[in-house]
């Protein structure tokens, strides 16, 4: 059997060749919301929460859906008028707004290292979940990241 320079069998019949396919790559937020082996998932307020114990804290992802406030989705479960958890952890997607008490504000955007002290409330900005990987140490978080009881100036 003769080969055919210059092309596929394909293009030498007038077909044309199939389109070559670019392999599959996960979503980066699909592949990040996957189950967690070993986690233990529970939801709050429309928050996702999965967490792995880790040495003697957790480790956890948050994700807090489109249009979340603290103030209004929280606050009437826990009771306090701010949130009072600091919050220690990487931001891999969406973007987070907050204040304190003063007045105080601070903005996240991912990728992004986050610190919140206790004492704020705060909420999604922008259509797109936020997603924290947040290492935690329930209410002794504010203290073992050295970060005060609640947020306030230096000085």
């Amino acid at each position: 059997m003769k080969k055919r320079a210059g092309g596929s069998k394909a293009k030498a019949k007038g077909r044309k060749a199939p389109a070559a396919r670019a392999p599959r790559v996960a979503k980066p937020a699909a592949a990040g919301l996957r189950a967690i082996k070993g986690a233990r998932h529970h939801e709050m307020a429309g928050v996702k929460i999965d967490s792995v114990a880790a040495a003697n804290g957790q480790v956890k992802r948050v994700v807090y859906p489109p249009g979340f406030r603290w103030s209004i989705h929280m606050k009437p479960l826990i009771g306090t008028e701010l949130c009072m958890h600091g919050h220690v952890g990487f931001l891999t997607s969406g973007k987070v707004q907050g204040q304190y008490a003063d007045g105080c504000t601070f903005e996240f955007a991912a990728p992004q290292v986050m610190v919140v002290e206790p004492g704020h409330d705060a909420w999604v900005v922008g259509r797109e979940p936020a997603v924290l990987i947040q290492f935690d140490a329930a209410a002794e978080t504010a203290q073992r990241f050295g970060l005060p009881a609640e947020h306030r100036h230096a000085g």
